[in-house]
């Protein structure tokens, strides 16, 4: 088979999975702008939002408040703005909900989103960039207990917490055939009512909010780069030098 045919197969694979995606009622994942977990502002902005809005029914509990110090959080500006549910910096990120309210009113406990980036990521992309297309693909369905349902997980239990800011959207589908069978495909967005943000500023506000759980999930993933980066510069100029120790030492040696 040639390179060129091969190709060829691989973009049919390609075009198959995403129409039965759609058809699934599904939605290709957006890539999360990761430019932004190297932005303070955005992660403290993304911080903000988490205790704000995630905080009341879900925990972070492998994380504790003065972690956010690494993000350019004082201690004073953490208490002031951040701590709602504990007392000291040195606890963790705990949501008032007991488990047993939160079975009661979802069906199910709301889950610890400490890690939740780390967890989702499968072969459409990063946990982030299932996060991110997540928490923008909520719509009106009054068939749903909570009225919301998500293209991106369907029949979710949760209902959508910022709908105040995104306000009411639903999905536009085409009909089209797909292996001999008519399906419906996801073609984009209408708006039916208007939130307090525009589209823009609530893609952006959601990207940091991501950037801010992204980062919570692995806190030293930048320190970790940088220390990274200054090995490999190490070990290429020990190399180097190894080179050149190896010439000198066989240099006389027939």
């Amino acid at each position: 088979m040639t390179m060129k045919k091969i190709f060829l197969a691989w973009c049919l694979l390609l075009s198959v999975c995403g129409a039965a995606l759609a058809a699934e009622g599904g939605v290709v994942w957006d890539k999360f702008p990761a430019e932004k977990l190297t932005d303070n502002a955005a992660l403290q902005n993304g911080a903000k939002l988490f205790v704000n809005h995630c905080l009341n029914c879900h925990s972070a509990s492998f994380v504790r408040y003065n972690r956010l110090q690494d993000i350019g959080l004082s201690d004073e500006q953490i208490k002031t703005n951040l701590m709602f549910n504990a007392e000291k910096t040195g606890d963790t990120m705990r949501a008032n909900l007991d488990i047993k309210s939160g079975k009661a009113w979802f069906g199910s406990a709301p889950p610890d989103l400490t890690l939740v980036t780390r967890s989702r990521a499968s072969g459409q992309g990063s946990g982030s960039d299932y996060l991110y297309t997540y928490l923008r693909s909520y719509y009106r369905d009054n068939s749903k207990p909570t009225g919301w349902n998500n293209l991106a997980f369907p029949s979710v239990a949760m209902p959508h917490v910022m709908h105040e800011l995104q306000g009411e959207r639903r999905p536009l589908y085409e009909k089209t055939t797909a292996h001999g069978e008519a399906v419906q495909v996801f073609k984009g967005w209408e708006q039916v009512k208007a939130g307090t943000l525009s589209a823009r500023d609530f893609d952006a506000q959601m990207g940091d909010l991501v950037a801010f759980m992204t980062w919570m999930a692995e806190p030293e993933q930048q320190s970790r780069v940088r220390i990274g980066i200054w090995v490999l510069i190490g070990l290429a100029l020990f190399a180097v030098i190894a080179w050149r120790l190896n010439a000198a030492y066989w240099k006389d040696i027939k």
